[in-house]
């Protein structure tokens, strides 16, 4: 039983092997049969024997064995062709012009630069046979417009809204680009221009150096460039010219504190190629270098290219896969990618042959002459399907549209050390940021802010960003133009010294001047010209002098010039550091108070009313509280109502007689003398105003009155202001009369010739420190700008000087030259207390008397309520039948009487008691009528049994 089941094991095993090794048989011949029966399309490569190129032909490799040994069912296999095109334009010329004639290549991927790519774009296109670069990235390639040629790589264009973006963000003002005189270096000064000058930055020069330039030739360029001012610099050019450049700057000191460095991508991509030496130079340099997402897929590359480079290239050491490569190897999977659909999709397995005309189909004979070339017959079918090629390669998703390879994002690294520091990114999007993928709550607009960079190492070792400009080393000082004027000008005064014939510029402008210069972060070297003729007159107006900048003659000018549009036009104007507005001036006179009635000018008429209208109310309102209670306030009606009006009118002098005794009354009376000492005392200071202040007075206060009176009028020579006060005063020609300086200005007042001049603020201002005793500044303001400096447009001494005329301003040096050049020894009153003094109105007392009013109505309700609560009962036992105005009568009458109950009363007659008198009188039967009667008179009164008598409405008292 044992050996049977042994014997059915066997065969069963047997039978396993025996498939397996019938499937394995099978296998081998399908694949050796596929691999006979694709078609091997032949496509060109042309190189540069450098590194470069050798890492892009490694890549290129590496690319078509991935990509057919994923896909080995595919019927078509790119054969690479390689030339080496040993760096020269000729040469890279003839590998092409072989590889299209003789080797009838489907494709050509290179040249690896843009000068060789030039001329070989025009063969692919006359050929039809498609050119891939994957390293050529001149923008001026694209302007050849040839439908054949592929730029699978980032175009020198993409980043310069990087550059200046980080520009702005630094606040440079001017830049210098510094690129290879070539094709290459060329193509990209356009765009960056453009770029710059979008954002307000001016490129002074552009320095351009050979690309087989000597380290002599560089230096002698380096040093022209230490005789300018500007010091931001971007360098665009290849790693071998780039090294030699940063060397020599090191060496000459232009790699030191306060310089600015750049580069593009065509060093930054490629620093790994750069020796320490020159990673020691380029210390502090600013590199926009092209981002490569991160991914798993191209770390495992690296480490398998690492290897397999090493092994073919064994001379090279510690090589690194850079950018150029990854863009080969993409380049490589998209054009087998396209060869594939083009090609292999009507391939019938019959042939093996790549020389039947099933890809290629010449007209011409194997010649190399130009003539006699062939067309492609699927270059057509084959640049079509590249532009639809779509995929994830190694360098990010790629994909070329209209022959130009779409990615856009840009890491900004520092050289830091031994290699570069990552500070930021730049993306079309979102501009400068810190990091690629933002927080939801993070702001998505465009930004060049510097803070969303990290902290960068600038040359030097230096952590503050250097302001991009210093001072030329060549000894040129800035060249301020001044005016001359005649006379002497507090503003800008030039003066010759007889004795060493050195011209003295002195003035306030200029003073301000020096001290913005003395306040900017660095020395700025000024040398003061004066805009005149040759016989030392002016040369012409401000606006003349102000258009010698725009021509270049002047680098600035320093003088009282406004700031108005016309002028901004051709010039840059700082921010102003006068005053600004011009503003109208007239003659005071003096005026000699002869009006009886001018003690009733401090107050206006309403305001006399209701002062009137209270004395009389709180009159009454006094009376009306101290009549039950008080004998001052009794007696006959006339004596009550002139007590009455004593009382209160009295209060303005704190001496009435009548004592008050209710606490209401006080209450009232308080109130009342606090609003009559404010009354008081604010009618006694306008009335001093009146009658001494106001005696000096403007002549005028209003334009208007100039135009209604014919008057003449003055308006500096040359000035703007007439033209702009035209716009909104009619003035005629006969009325207006020039000045020539504020001296001739007062001679035109002494004289009578006109009534009021028109200047901007600073002037009137200097002008009545003069003569402030007689004149004065009145009438609206219309608006202008100040004064400031000029400067070239674009300048970028524009920004520096303005935050030192802040600084400047905000400190005590402003004040110090204002005092020095417009204040006098003259004391002259205040401008403000010459214009005549207004009449107090009740619209500045009204809430004194509010206060008043209601502290009266309150106090009288409430005597009202506590009256009417007293003698309630009274009034509910008379009789029903009575009407309103009996009972009115009835209360009135009880108010007319004594308040007996008071202690006012109640102390009389208890002094009536106690008094000698009382008791002779009392004796003889004779009361004295000095007192009232005793409070026992009243000891058998009923209050409230009253009986009316043939006279209604008066009631008295029966006894028991």
């Amino acid at each position: 039983m044992a050996k049977k089941k042994a014997t059915t094991c066997f065969f069963a095993l047997s039978s396993w092997l025996t498939g397996v090794s019938l499937i394995y048989l099978t296998w081998i011949i399908f694949s050796a049969t596929a691999e006979n029966s694709t078609v091997e399309v032949k496509v060109g490569v042309i190189l540069n024997s450098d590194t470069v190129g050798k890492v892009g032909l490694s890549c290129l490799k590496m690319a078509l064995s991935d990509f057919y040994e994923s896909r080995s069912f595919y019927n078509t296999r790119l054969v690479l062709h390689v030339r080496d095109s040993n760096k020269d334009v000729v040469r890279a010329a003839s590998a092409a012009l072989d590889l299209i004639e003789n080797e009838e290549v489907e494709a050509i991927i290179g040249p690896q630069t843009s000068t060789q790519a030039n001329f070989i774009i025009n063969l692919g296109d006359k050929a039809r046979v498609p050119i891939i670069s994957f390293s050529a990235t001149s923008a001026s390639l694209a302007s050849l417009r040839s439908p054949y040629f592929f730029q699978a790589t980032q175009n020198d264009s993409t980043q310069v809204h990087a550059i200046s973006a980080l520009v702005q963000a630094f606040g440079w003002r001017q830049v210098v680009p510094i690129y290879v005189d070539n094709q290459y270096g060329e193509s990209i000064v356009p765009y960056l221009t453009d770029a710059l000058q979008n954002v307000n930055v001016k490129v002074p020069y552009r320095s351009a150096i050979p690309a087989k330039a000597t380290d002599d030739q560089i230096a002698l360029e380096l040093y022209k460039l230490m005789t300018m001012q500007s010091r931001v610099f971007v360098v665009h050019m290849w790693p071998g010219l780039g090294s030699r450049l940063f060397t020599k700057a090191e060496e000459i000191g232009l790699m030191d504190k306060g310089c600015v460095w750049i580069v593009t991508n065509g060093l930054a991509d490629l620093f790994s190629v750069l020796n320490s030496t020159v990673v020691g130079a380029m210390q502090g340099v600013l590199g926009v270098k092209t981002h490569v997402p991160r991914r798993q897929e191209l770390e495992s590359f690296r480490v398998r290219w690492k290897r397999e480079f090493q092994r073919e290239n064994p001379g090279i050491v510690d090589a690194e896969l850079n950018v150029f490569g990854l863009w080969a190897y993409d380049a490589a999977f998209a054009l087998a990618m396209a060869v594939e659909k083009v090609v292999g999709n009507g391939y019938n397995g019959t042939s093996t042959s790549t020389g039947l005309g099933l890809v290629r189909n010449y007209s011409g004979n194997s010649s190399t002459d130009l003539d006699s070339f062939g067309v492609s017959r699927n270059g057509m079918k084959l640049r079509d399907e590249l532009s639809r090629i779509r995929f994830r390669g190694l360098a990010g998703d790629f994909s070329l549209v209209n022959g130009k390879l779409q990615s856009s994002t840009f890491e900004i690294v520092n050289v830091n050390g031994n290699g570069k520091r990552l500070v930021g990114f730049w993306t079309p999007q979102y501009g400068l940021t810190r990091k690629l993928n933002l927080a939801a709550n993070e702001s998505t607009e465009y930004s060049t802010l510097k803070s969303n960079l990290g902290p960068v190492l600038w040359p030097g070792d230096t952590l503050p960003v250097p302001v991009g400009w210093v001072t030329p080393t060549n000894g040129k000082k800035l060249r301020v133009g001044i005016p001359v004027k005649s006379g002497n000008s507090t503003f800008v005064q030039v003066k010759r010294d007889p004795n060493t014939n050195r011209m003295q510029v002195t003035g306030f402008c200029i003073e301000v001047f020096n001290a913005a210069m003395d306040a900017m972060p660095y020395a700025v070297p000024v040398e003061f010209i004066p805009f005149a003729k040759s016989n030392g007159e002016s040369a012409g107006s401000y606006n003349d002098m102000i258009y010698q900048v725009y021509l270049g003659n002047f680098d600035a000018v320093a003088a009282d010039v406004t700031i108005v549009a016309n002028r901004s036009i051709y010039v840059d104007f700082t921010m102003p550091y006068t005053d600004s507005g011009v503003t109208m001036i007239v003659p005071i006179k003096g005026i000699k108070t002869k009006n009886a009635w001018v003690f009733l000018k401090p107050l206006t008429l309403d305001l006399w009313m209701t002062t009137g209208c209270f004395f009389v109310f709180i009159g009454f309102v006094v009376w009306l509280l101290e009549h039950r209670i008080n004998e001052d306030f009794r007696g006959p009606p006339s004596h009550q109502i002139g007590t009455s009006f004593w009382f209160s009118f009295s209060t303005m002098v704190l001496a009435h007689r009548e004592q008050v005794v209710s606490n209401l009354a006080r209450f009232v009376v308080v109130i009342w003398c606090f609003v009559v000492l404010i009354l008081t005392q604010s009618y006694t200071a306008s009335l001093t105003s009146l009658l001494t202040i106001q005696q000096l007075r403007p002549t005028l206060t209003d334009v208007n009155e100039l135009l209604k009176n014919k008057e003449n009028i003055g308006f500096p020579n040359g000035s703007f202001v007439l033209a702009m006060l035209r716009e909104f005063i009619p003035f005629k020609p006969y009325q207006i009369k020039v000045y020539k300086s504020l001296q001739h200005l007062g001679e035109l007042f002494e004289n009578g010739d006109i009534a009021a001049a028109f200047d901007e603020i600073p002037y009137m201002k200097l002008f009545i420190a003069k003569h402030c005793s007689n004149y004065s500044m009145v009438g609206p303001i219309y608006k202008t700008n100040g004064f400031g400096f000029a400067f070239p447009r674009g300048s970028p001494l524009v920004g520096d000087v303005s935050r030192a005329i802040l600084n400047v301003s905000e400190g005590d040096r402003m004040k110090k030259i204002e005092n020095a050049w417009f204040i006098s020894d003259t004391v002259c009153p205040d401008s403000s207390a010459m214009v005549t003094s207004e009449s107090l109105g009740l619209n500045s007392f009204w809430g004194l008397f509010l206060i008043a009013g209601t502290a009266s109505l309150s106090a009288l309700a409430l005597f009202v309520a506590t009256f009417l609560y007293k003698h309630r009962k009274i009034v509910m036992r008379f009789d029903s039948e009575a009407s309103l105005w009996q009972r009115i009568g009835v209360v009135l009458r009880i108010f007319n009487e004594k308040d007996l109950s008071s202690h006012t009363f109640k102390k009389n007659i208890e002094l009536q008691n106690s008094s000698p008198s009382h008791v002779i009188d009392a004796v003889n039967g004779s009361p004295n009528t000095n007192f009232p009667p005793s409070p026992s008179c009243y000891s058998n009164q009923t209050e409230f049994n009253f009986v009316f008598h043939e006279e209604p409405g008066t009631p008295f008292s029966t006894q028991n």
